[in-house]
């Protein structure tokens, strides 16, 4: 996988970068900011920049803030069932606008979208720095240091349980929190649960007590998930689990959407090692070791032909 940086002379050239703008309100910009490094040295470059993202809460037009002088965003993605149905004709449509294209867009790297793994196939591709940096960090969990701790919370057990099975092998200890702990059946002593009762809104001060010690021992911690239903309220252990991370000597990799959500307000995403931007991406990264949008950039292209008239110069 190239990272944008080994893309060589941009100037004059048009970048189509894939972003994941789609936040619910712009009370938490995180995942916006976490993409300026590369459309930065994109422009530095001479490049004239594209940027295609889609949107749920927040209008196209009040992210054109965050968009670069120069810089063109796309219609919200969202709006053409091309992108959704993976279709042939919208990533020639979208191709059709550049000569690069970079995926800063890790957040929907599990998607097999149109702008995700259909454009790679038409034109030079590349990672955005970001990506590279999920990437990267991530994989850490593959041949982590030990003690290794992973700590489960939130609800959509479907997608967590693969990574149940997988780091049973790899992880020394796996505590499983929220509304996953009453549907766990797996038993292993590497297994750790919530004390008293697994369904209660919010972990006790036992439960928390545990988690710190363990926290305390180990040298790698991932974390996705809150560990109350911190939607209504009940976010005292997940803001003493942030707290006891951000003190811990370990490596701290956090993500996920409700996760970063929940402990928003403590203002302390910049106290871990590293926070992944990815919800459904992270869990699929550490479960498969690779994503589509990431495989689309790693496969071999044929000589590429550009779909557009040469761009002005």
């Amino acid at each position: 996988m190239k990272v944008i940086n080994e893309a060589g002379d941009l100037k004059g050239k048009r970048v189509l970068v894939r972003v994941d703008w789609s936040v619910p309100n712009l009370a938490n910009t995180f995942q916006i900011k976490s993409t300026l490094s590369t459309l930065e040295y994109i422009t530095n470059a001479g490049a004239k920049l594209v940027i295609a993202t889609h949107t749920e809460g927040v209008p196209i037009e009040d992210l054109r803030q965050f968009v670069p002088a120069g810089a063109k965003i796309l219609p919200n993605l969202r709006e053409n069932p091309g992108e959704q149905a993976n279709s042939e004709d919208f990533a020639k449509e979208l191709a059709a606008k550049a000569d690069i294209y970079v995926n800063e867009a890790f957040q929907e790297s599990h998607r097999a979208c149109a702008s995700i793994v259909r454009v790679p196939e038409l034109l030079p591709s590349f990672a955005g720095f970001r990506l590279a940096a999920e990437v990267k960090a991530l994989s850490h969990a593959f041949y982590p240091p030990h003690p290794f701790l992973l700590i489960l919370g939130g609800a959509k057990f479907e997608t967590k349980l693969p990574l149940v099975d997988k780091f049973l092998h790899i992880a020394d200890t796996i505590f499983i929190g929220g509304t996953l702990a009453p549907k766990v059946s797996v038993k292993n002593e590497k297994i750790m649960l919530p004390k008293g009762d697994l369904t209660a809104l919010d972990a006790n001060k036992e439960t928390i007590e545990n988690l710190k010690l363990k926290i305390a021992n180990s040298k790698f911690v991932i974390w996705n998930g809150p560990l109350g239903k911190y939607e209504d309220g009940y976010t005292e252990s997940t803001y003493e689990l942030a707290k006891a991370m951000v003190e811990a000597k370990a490596e701290v990799i956090v993500g996920g959407g409700d996760t970063l959500a929940a402990i928003a307000p403590l203002n302390l995403l910049n106290k871990f090692s590293f926070v992944s931007t990815g919800g459904g991406a992270m869990l699929d990264f550490l479960a498969h070791g690779t994503l589509p949008g990431i495989e689309a950039l790693n496969s071999p292209h044929p000589d590429f032909i550009h779909l557009s008239q040469p761009s002005p110069r």
